[in-house]
């Protein structure tokens, strides 16, 4: 029975950095609990899914009001219980709790659903999760219109959920205690302090959540719950896709989308940037390995390769996409100067370092020069490259940049959303098995998250009616 598992999970807030002008993380969790519960039920555009849920119960018994046990289960989130029954003994022993979420305060604590009443109730709601994600949606857009930059930058990331299940099969059966789960890998790799090449990899059974965040907001867009073995790099086009049918204005505002090297990718940025009009901020993966087994092979060296194999030129690029020259008279590497993106062509430009940079000097630039325009001229030689020579390597803003590494830097918005779902909303600790179950936990989770925002937002906007800045209002049975 799904009144075992436990749907909440008590832990502690996470601070986070975000936009002060609008709104503070840190300030939401700094609130009471009553005070943040008042925020949801005034931001939350619920009234759908009790209307649903009434039409469900029909003309049966009422003895426990299906909007004050909607607004209870909400509660349960917000004020971060481990289970269905610590929320009812906060009900039971909690007066004012029981007022706001619209309980008859004349019966008291004989108000409070029973367990298997909650239960019932609970299982109504998964039924019905197509609902949960209406309200995200529908918080999406109320976000867009209050957020005038909502969306410019985006970062995506997927995030390990294990099932409340060992993942070990029935001897009997054949089958695991959760059948919808599966087993997913994830790596991680980098380099330490000496330079030593590291790599962890984790392995998990259950389930994946799909994370697209507004990053510097710390808002999550867009998000789909499948079991662990789905494929991050093949899931990233379809949640851009239907981000893009769903709220068109927020897909049109954006400029850059970061992800870490695991949706390395040249399809994935080919279509970000064609069909979007998306600059992806997505590092590479080191898959080159052929010059790593010829003899003499410097490991301490980036490995390169002609720009164009078909001619003789000293023009070269790293994996990572610089851009550099070797010089005819010393052998020497320089990284050339970048000097733009040229959108209607689709070309990265670039320049001679010793043209385009004071100070430095190089003995083979005529040479250089003559082999790449026939003369040696003032401005230096310049190379465009299409970003069509390698959709992997080549992206509109190169990696070497100052704006890739700042963007990127960004990517950890994501992260954060998913720390405060670990440690805020209890998916540190949980017993829930199923898909439906977990799809319907995780969304209520990011549409309390949503919904706390906009209230914050509407509270702090001057420019706002007063009917927004004003107290939350409670609810009636």
């Amino acid at each position: 029975m799904f009144l075992r598992e436990s749907i909440f999970h008590k832990g502690a807030a996470v601070a986070t950095i975000v936009h002060q002008y609008l709104f503070s993380w840190t300030d939401v969790d700094r609130s009471s609990d009553l005070d943040r519960f008042a925020m949801v039920l005034e931001a939350i555009p619920d009234e759908p899914v009790v209307l649903a849920l009434e039409a469900l119960r029909g003309h049966g018994r009422n003895r426990f009001p299906v909007r004050a046990t909607w607004n209870a289960v909400l509660a349960g989130i917000v004020m971060q219980h481990p289970s269905v029954e610590s929320l009812r003994r906060e009900l039971l022993r909690n007066a004012e709790l029981r007022q706001v979420c619209g309980f008859d305060p004349g019966k008291g604590s004989a108000a409070v659903p029973s367990p298997w009443a909650m239960s019932r109730f609970l299982a109504t709601v998964i039924e019905k999760r197509s609902l949960i994600d209406a309200m995200f949606a529908e918080l999406v857009r109320t976000l867009s219109a209050l957020v005038p930059d909502l969306g410019e930058e985006l970062a995506f990331d997927g995030k390990a959920v294990p099932s409340f299940s060992t993942g070990r099969k029935d001897r009997e059966s054949g089958t695991t205690s959760d059948p919808e789960a599966a087993w997913g890998t994830k790596s991680y790799r980098g380099t330490d302090a000496n330079g030593k090449a590291w790599e962890k990899l984790t392995r998990w059974f259950g389930y994946q959540l799909h994370l697209i965040v507004d990053a510097r907001h710390e808002l999550p867009v867009a998000y789909e719950v499948l079991p662990a073995s789905a494929s991050e790099v093949r899931r990233i086009v379809p949640m851009v896709e239907r981000l893009a049918d769903e709220h068109p204005d927020v897909v049109r505002r954006c400029q850059t989308l970061a992800a870490d090297r695991g949706l390395d990718s040249g399809e994935v940025n080919q279509t970000l940037w064609q069909e979007h009009g998306i600059k992806p901020v997505i590092d590479t993966r080191r898959l080159w390995k052929d010059e790593k087994r010829e003899p003499g092979f410097d490991a301490s060296r980036a490995i390169t390769r002609a720009l164009d194999p078909s001619t003789v030129d000293t023009v070269v690029h790293t994996e990572r996409g610089e851009v550099r020259c070797v010089c005819p008279a010393t052998g020497a590497e320089r990284a050339m100067a970048f000097w733009g993106f040229e959108a209607d062509r689709g070309t990265l430009r670039y320049r001679c370092p010793a043209a385009a940079c004071k100070g430095v000097t190089c003995a083979g630039r005529a040479t250089c020069e003559r082999a790449g325009c026939g003369r040696e001229t003032t401005f230096g030689r310049v190379v465009r490259v299409p970003l069509s020579t390698d959709w992997r390597i080549f992206t509109p803003i190169p990696r070497d940049s100052p704006s890739w590494t700042r963007l990127y830097a960004h990517r950890t918005a994501v992260e954060r959303v998913n720390a405060r779902i670990d440690q805020v909303f209890g998916f540190e600790r949980h017993t829930i098995r199923g898909l439906g179950k977990m799809q319907a936990r995780l969304g209520l989770a990011l549409v309390v998250m949503l919904a706390l925002a906009v209230a914050a937002i509407r509270s702090n906007r001057k420019d706002l009616s007063r009917s927004l800045v004003g107290s939350p209002r409670r609810r009636a049975a």
